[in-house]
């Protein structure tokens, strides 16, 4: 089934930028109320130059530019690797930040509040903490990536228990990375270097496990990012194929996509005084896409050369009204799709 025939794309927030109004190698975005976007900024490399770039942008999907706020650092309300974000129930942001090993918590304004989290394998404690999500009782599940196990924690960082362990068995980790949690609580990890998806009830019992290593449908290679609709269907932000699939609530193929990025309004606004990028944007989008099996080296390749395409899809979100959005990270940018439309 073709991704064009369930989904469409609709539109493309965000541009490149280093400061302001854009991106600077957006890695996860959490979706607040009223069409809220909090995107999170990696900024590549952790060069003294690109501290500054290290932050949250805060717009709406209309592309509204609304302000910013971190930076840089390794002081309270700073970043140098972070890697998920998510809201709790009153809209505080918080942050996982592998390279510090710890949990930010900011206000919706952007304020910082507290953080926890020291580097180690005992309880209440990380290695390179990754994807983060709140279940219903507003507890924050923590994907801890190096200790190959899930944990949670009340919202003020006080540990609850957790399960997983490193290996390739059911409730096993090689590197896991996103997190994402269904309706009934039960809970998704994007499995990143064994290329699947495992599926979990609340309390952490293996329920089942979807993909294997390869670039066909219903296949994954390093699997970054997972999302669950109101229906129960799944999307993985298929990092390595450079491309988004989706599976319906038993891990059936449903559709995929590669990106049909056109201009955003920040863009837009750029490209009027500067033509010229404006012409090689558009004959980068005449490049042949070549209908073949993404996530070689060439296809790799392929998808930076056709500027359309997803290129590093770090994560994807899907919200209340089934709009999907998918973290384009080396395009600075993120891609929207309706459903069913």
């Amino acid at each position: 089934m073709s991704a064009q025939s369930v989904y469409r794309y609709s539109h493309t927030v965000g541009f490149y930028a280093q400061v302001g109004r854009g991106f600077q190698n957006p890695i996860d975005v959490a979706l607040g109320r009223d069409g809220l976007l909090y995107v999170l900024n990696r900024a590549g490399a952790e060069t003294e130059v690109r501290m500054p770039y290290k932050r949250v942008t805060i717009c709406t999907v209309d592309e509204d530019y609304l302000g910013d706020f971190s930076t840089g650092g390794t002081g309270d309300g700073q970043m140098m690797w972070p890697v998920a974000i998510a809201l709790d129930g009153d809209e505080n942001i918080y942050i996982s930040d592998e390279a510090l090993h710890r949990i930010s918590i900011f206000n919706k304004q952007g304020q910082f509040l507290s953080k926890w989290g020291v580097k180690g394998s005992g309880d209440g404690e990380f290695n390179r903490p990754a994807g983060i999500a709140f279940d219903k009782d507003d507890n924050l599940l923590v994907v801890d990536g190096l200790n190959s196990r899930i944990q949670k924690y009340t919202r003020d960082g006080r540990f609850l228990g957790g399960w997983g362990r490193a290996g390739r068995g059911n409730g096993e980790f090689n590197l896991p990375w996103g997190i994402a949690i269904d309706q009934s609580g039960n809970v998704y990890v994007a499995d990143w270097r064994n290329d699947r998806v495992q599926k979990f009830d609340p309390e952490g019992k293996h329920l089942a496990s979807f993909g294997n290593s390869g670039h066909g449908d219903g296949e994954f290679r390093r699997p970054s990012g997972v999302a669950v609709d109101q229906e129960g269907n799944i999307y993985v932000a298929d990092w390595g194929n450079e491309r988004v699939q989706v599976l319906d609530h038993d891990g059936s193929f449903i559709a995929r996509f590669r990106g049909e990025a056109g201009l955003s309004r920040w863009s837009r606004d750029y490209f009027v005084a500067n033509m010229d990028e404006l012409a090689e944007r558009e004959k980068a989008d005449l490049e042949p896409e070549l209908d073949l099996p993404p996530g070689g080296d060439f296809l790799r390749n392929e998808s930076a050369s056709v500027e359309k395409l997803f290129w590093g899809p770090t994560s994807v979100k899907v919200d209340a009204q089934g709009r999907v959005f998918v973290v384009d990270s080396c395009r600075f940018r993120i891609q929207v799709y309706l459903k069913g439309a």
